[in-house]
């Protein structure tokens, strides 16, 4: 029963944050990113940008939900507040450097390719510990609220500047944001994980001191803490608006609804989180892992990866924009199935990889060197594509539900250590829909050249 109301109040909360994303956040994000394009100052982008990114990042329902289980799981020697931070400074920077290139003409492939390898090496020196919960950062950061607004911003400057072609330059922004965080938290784990945890118990008696508040105290100490979530990217918003275009919004009682209800739905899904999405992953795996052999193991996660992925909201709408920019020559259905595919085989791969018992250093190391591989071959036109649809696949109920489940999964193999083996799903889901999109570019391209050639 539990479960079950758990998951009725994540449902309402994400349908009142996306009908806030819509009323407020979406048209005003939108509106500036076409203003500030149509007046080409360099400064003032470069701050939005970087503004942007990392208000967005530090709202963002799916990081909040891995930052917390990393700090639990860790006793408290991976602190939640600190690694949203940090992940949430590296967008805004990498978003400032991907407005930059945008402007300037730089192809993206250099960009990925350069950062990819420093990803692989550094994951080369980087503790178990903080691998898989590293990608999964990097993974969780485009979201339902980083996404529309990093997409608008690049396309619409783009699609402003002479001789930028919205789909090669337009795209590229959401990718550098899942690239960087992967870096900047593996530094951060060599750090904490090169000294003794002083402060663990500390933390982790405040955590359960709090447990102990009355019910409504806690209820509005949450509540607040969402306040303090969204206020960033109010803040940023409505600074641009004001102080930098000196320009009223166009309707501000609308507006300020729509910021009411981004806060109430995104405390209402974390409560839900807690009570229903969570502990759902985490029973599936056990009672999957009961069963005799892996068989279902398996087919669950293929199937949770592939159906969350074709209703992925972000998705869509990214698929709809790739298709205006190609002028009709992608398909936005077949980009979906493909995710979709890409998505499920790598949930796939990374639960095979905890039950195997693997180290996630080769696997990933290995992933990101045929994604490097591929973007050397890959047509143009479809390499920032393929990276931003990477961005995109893992969606407000796909992220805690796969979570849930590696957790699950680490907690019920015995040999295995949750913060190890727990996390990383996220980031081979990240990695696969790159692979499928850019393999299915090439082979489309090969094909095609063949039949002018017989012609």
């Amino acid at each position: 029963m539990s479960m079950a109301i758990g998951l009725i109040v994540v449902a309402v909360g994400v349908a009142l944050f996306l009908q806030g994303l819509e009323l407020s956040i979406f048209p005003v994000g939108k509106s500036l990113s076409n203003q500030f394009a149509r007046r080409g100052s360099l400064p003032i982008l470069l701050s939005f940008g970087f503004a942007i990114g990392f208000s967005a990042v530090v709202a963002e329902p799916a990081l909040i939900a891995v930052a917390q289980q990393a700090q639990e799981i860790s006793e408290g020697r991976i602190n939640a507040l600190t690694l949203r931070l940090l992940v949430a400074f590296s967008v805004g920077a990498v978003v400032s450097l991907g407005v930059f290139r945008t402007i300037v003409g730089y192809p993206l492939h250099w960009f990925m390719i350069i950062g990819y390898i420093l990803v692989v090496v550094v994951t080369w020196f980087a503790p178990p510990e903080i691998v898989g919960l590293a990608y999964d950062s990097g993974g969780v950061t485009t979201n339902i609220v980083t996404v529309p607004l990093v997409a608008a911003l690049g396309i619409g400057l783009a699609a402003s500047i002479r001789g930028r072609n919205p789909l090669t330059d337009g795209f590229g922004l959401v990718a550098l944001a899942v690239m960087v965080p992967m870096v900047t938290v593996q530094l951060y784990g060599i750090l904490v994980y090169s000294g003794e945890a002083a402060d663990a118990d500390l933390q982790i008696d405040a955590v359960a001191g709090a447990r102990h508040l009355p019910t409504a105290l806690t209820m509005a100490l949450d509540l607040a803490e969402m306040v303090r979530d969204v206020l960033p990217i109010i803040i940023t918003i409505l600074f641009f608006q004001y102080i930098v275009l000196k320009r009223g919004l166009s309707n501000p009682r609308k507006i300020l609804f729509g910021f009411g209800l981004v806060i109430l739905g995104l405390y209402a899904f974390v409560v839900g989180l807690k009570m229903g999405l969570f502990p759902i992953g985490t029973s599936m795996a056990e009672q999957l892992m009961a069963m005799e052999g892996y068989t279902y193991v398996y087919l669950f996660a293929f199937m949770i990866g592939f159906a969350t992925t074709m209703a992925e909201p972000a998705l869509l709408a990214i698929g709809r924009q790739a298709e205006d920019a190609a002028n009709g020559t992608i398909n936005g259905s077949v980009i979906r199935i493909l995710v979709a595919v890409g998505v499920a085989i790598g949930i796939t791969v990374g639960v095979h990889r905890i039950i195997a018992g693997d180290s996630i250093h080769y696997y990933i190391m290995a992933g990101y060197l045929l994604v490097v591989a591929l973007t050397a071959i890959a047509p143009r036109y479809i390499v920032a594509l393929a990276y931003d649809l990477g961005g995109v696949t893992t969606s407000e109920v796909t992220v805690p539900l796969v979570t849930a489940l590696g957790i699950g999964l680490a907690s019920s193999i015995e040999g295995r250590n949750v913060l190890i083996d727990g996390f990383g799903l996220i980031a081979f889901a990240s990695i696969f829909p790159i692979v499928t999109v850019m393999s299915y570019a090439i082979v489309t391209e090969t094909l095609s050249a063949r039949r002018k050639v017989e012609t």
